[in-house]
């Protein structure tokens, strides 16, 4: 199957079995998933636990065995202050129940010292459990930059922790393909794939990132060079949610097929199969 992903952001809460169909229906080998939908739900989805309802969970893994599909990430392990990563042992040992490759994380604690104590206890207790563990920069954040998640990197010095590279929030916070290219490969271990202006479009930019991106070649970012500078074997997320055309009633497979299509002639050229 292909390298190639459909992220949580991008389904509006789908949910994972349907999610499982999807990606192997667009011909993509994997998704991510967080034990619950994201927030925003435009087609009206039912509810869904991952977290509570082990029979969803069981149903999720037999649908992913069935069409070869696995989680590559799992998301929602930010480090924010007041909540201490120790705390969430039983989510740890669910997303390695449901197989998960690598668990996401992002920065919001202000405090440095903190920040690098949670950090180091999510790489922690994602290697006791088989898995790998990111630091995904954005503007805006506490770790907002490709510098800043390189240095956090080396800081926690844990061999399972390594950089997510999203492609907007890397080009939007003044990273260059030259500047990741500079880097040890080992350093990253997953990207994000999606297309936006060079320039923000509207005011609020996680609205933005959260809401409105485009397929590939839709927008300015520099994305064959990317792809060019990234390592060949790390697994490439398609994180473009599309709220507009999701509330126009579009399903999903017909948002991000475009997506897909798009994706796959940029790797191309590195063998995606």
């Amino acid at each position: 199957m292909s390298r190639l992903g459909i992220e949580l952001l991008s389904v509006f809460g789908l949910d994972p079995v349907a999610h499982v169909h999807l990606a192997a229906d667009l011909g993509c080998g994997h998704i991510s998933s967080g034990l619950g939908p994201a927030p925003f739900n435009p087609h009206g989805y039912a509810a869904w636990s991952l977290r509570e309802d082990a029979a969803l969970r069981r149903a999720a893994i037999a649908a992913m065995r069935e069409r070869g599909v696995t989680i590559s990430l799992g998301e929602g392990f930010a480090v924010r202050p007041g909540v201490d990563m120790r705390d969430r042992a039983k989510e740890f040992d669910l997303m390695a129940e449901l197989g998960a490759e690598c668990l996401g994380g992002v920065g919001m604690e202000p405090d440095a010292s903190r920040s690098d104590d949670q950090f180091a206890a999510l790489a922690d207790m994602a290697a006791a459990r088989g898995m790998n563990a990111t630091i995904e920069f954005a503007p805006g954040l506490a770790i907002g930059t490709l510098d800043a998640a390189v240095s956090l990197v080396g800081r926690i010095d844990r061999p399972n922790f390594r950089v997510l590279v999203d492609a907007m929030h890397l080009f939007r916070s003044g990273g260059t393909c030259a500047q990741l290219a500079a880097l040890d490969p080992a350093l990253i271990g997953y990207a994000q794939l999606c297309d936006v202006p060079l320039v923000a479009t509207e005011p609020d930019y996680f609205r933005e990132a959260s809401f409105e991106r485009r397929a590939p070649g839709e927008g300015e970012l520099p994305l064959a060079e990317l792809i060019a500078v990234l390592p060949e074997t790390i697994a490439i997320g398609l994180e473009v949610p599309m709220f507009a055309r999701a509330t126009a009633g579009e399903p999903p497979i017909e948002r991000l097929r475009p997506a897909v299509v798009a994706a796959h002639a940029l790797l191309g050229n590195q063998g995606d199969q």
